[in-house]
């Protein structure tokens, strides 16, 4: 079985403690790094081990949690992929930080197909967007803006059509 490593990161010119603080709003009311353009990130609670949740179709398991530098998902659901998400601060000195986004998943049978052609280029959007959203929050701008494909477009307005409820899930977390 072949797996998937799907890595996103960013250099951003602030402390590491800033971009942690950015990462501990995940899936709250105060979200500040998951990009707005997206289905939310909710769990059952607070950020914490143990915490459920997901965003859109995509269900997952808090499975490792340390504030302000590491958050591990490991997926979960009917139908789900097998393997884990996390965010990590890094720090690397001269008061500057890398925010990463690191997925490895075994997509088993059709599921690589899937992979392929609907949740690898909307994952990748998705995730710079999220990069994005970090340097804007941290920075007051963003030097370089991911711009959606044609293809991200189109899948993008087909799920908006197809299953609005994924991008207007109220919050249910604490």
């Amino acid at each position: 079985m072949i797996a998937v490593l799907n890595v996103h990161e960013r250099t951003l010119p602030v402390p590491p403690e800033r971009v942690g603080a950015l990462l501990d709003t995940l899936g709250s009311h105060e979200d500040r790094l998951w990009p707005t353009e997206w289905p939310p990130v909710r769990f059952d609670g607070p950020l914490a081990v143990g915490a459920t949740g997901g965003h859109g179709p995509v269900r997952y398991t808090v499975t490792h949690y340390v504030p302000g530098q590491w958050v591990r998902f490991r997926f979960t659901g009917r139908g789900r992929f097998h393997g884990f998400h996390e965010f990590a601060v890094e720090d690397v000195g001269a008061d500057r930080a890398v925010l990463r986004n690191t997925m490895v998943l075994k997509p088993r049978g059709v599921r690589w197909l899937g992979w392929l052609l609907f949740f690898r280029p909307l994952h990748n959007a998705a995730f710079e967007q999220c990069l994005d959203r970090a340097e804007s929050e941290l920075t007051g701008g963003v030097a370089r803006p991911v711009r959606w494909g044609t293809y991200v477009r189109l899948l993008r307005r087909a799920s908006v059509c197809l299953v609005p409820r994924w991008f207007t899930t109220p919050y249910s977390g604490s």
